[in-house]
């Protein structure tokens, strides 16, 4: 992970927009997703909704989706649980700002995940209804000028930055699949449509005895799009869609969710958009 420059110019505060939305399917019986919106400082925290907007001017902003796992209603709680326990596990003492606390983020991010993957195989070797659960998660944390990310599993963070009409995706697939990919091996196609594409080697909780998530950060500015999603939505939408729906007029996580469950719909599908306005 790269920390921003030590010497910058404190960054002008913006206005986060955001939406998400969260869809059952047409295939599941039980959604097994699940998102969060945090607004905090260094006293408090405080839980968003779905929908809203709001400046970075007093707050720092964290967002994350979870895909849960596991038998019975295991997946469920597992990712229910990941996203309770960031509200609890975030650390308070950061202020609005990360500024001067730069080399720091990398190990905030890792001890966070580090605290979560432990709560879910305690639950999980403790409680019959909870054995095996895991869970994906990737979250980023928006600081003035910076956004911060930590990822495990299949869900993604992708980035469409202002004027530009090429997505990226931050996060890495923790699958072989995704491997092949990201080595030239495979092509995008091979690898939306390979057989043991959701076969994880990574995630939080089950059986993992450890995990090492990815981190990173990105620069942004005004007009710029982050999406955090399950793989529910991907499975419906190509890259080059996501971008259509993404500068759509009109376009919040209920559209895009929508979209990609005309196309599929086979998973949970859940998103979660925001935009630097």
């Amino acid at each position: 992970m790269k920390p921003p420059p030590q010497k910058q110019k404190t960054p002008r505060p913006v206005t986060l927009k955001w939406s998400g939305c969260s869809d059952i399917g047409r295939v599941r019986q039980n959604n097994e997703d699940a998102f969060l919106g945090l607004r905090f400082d260094a006293h408090e925290m405080h839980r968003l909704g779905k929908y809203g907007e709001a400046s970075t001017a007093r707050h720092d902003f964290a967002f994350a989706v979870c895909d849960g796992m596991g038998g019975a209603k295991a997946g469920e709680y597992a990712s229910s649980i990941a996203v309770d326990k960031i509200t609890t596990l975030l650390p308070r003492a950061f202020k609005s700002s990360a500024q001067g606390l730069n080399a720091g983020v990398a190990d905030v991010l890792a001890e966070l995940y580090d605290q979560i993957h432990r709560a879910l195989v305690y639950l999980g070797r403790s409680y019959d209804e909870c054995h095996g659960m895991q869970t994906t998660m990737s979250l980023c944390w928006f600081t003035p000028g910076w956004m911060y990310f930590g990822h495990v599993g299949d869900s993604r963070l992708y980035h469409l930055p202002a004027r530009k009409n090429e997505i990226v995706q931050l996060t890495q697939d923790d699958t072989h699949v995704g491997w092949l990919f990201r080595n030239g091996k495979i092509s995008e196609y091979e690898a939306r449509t390979h057989p043991r594409r959701n076969v994880l080697q990574k995630a939080l909780g089950g059986e993992n005895q450890f995990v090492d998530p990815q981190v990173g950060a990105v620069a942004y500015g005004r007009g710029d799009f982050f999406l955090l999603c399950t793989d529910g939505l991907v499975d419906g939408l190509r890259d080059s869609q996501l971008v259509e729906q993404l500068r759509a007029g009109d376009g919040t996580a209920q559209t895009v969710v929508s979209a990609a469950l005309k196309n599929s719909g086979r998973d949970n599908t859940t998103a979660l958009m925001v935009r630097i306005i």
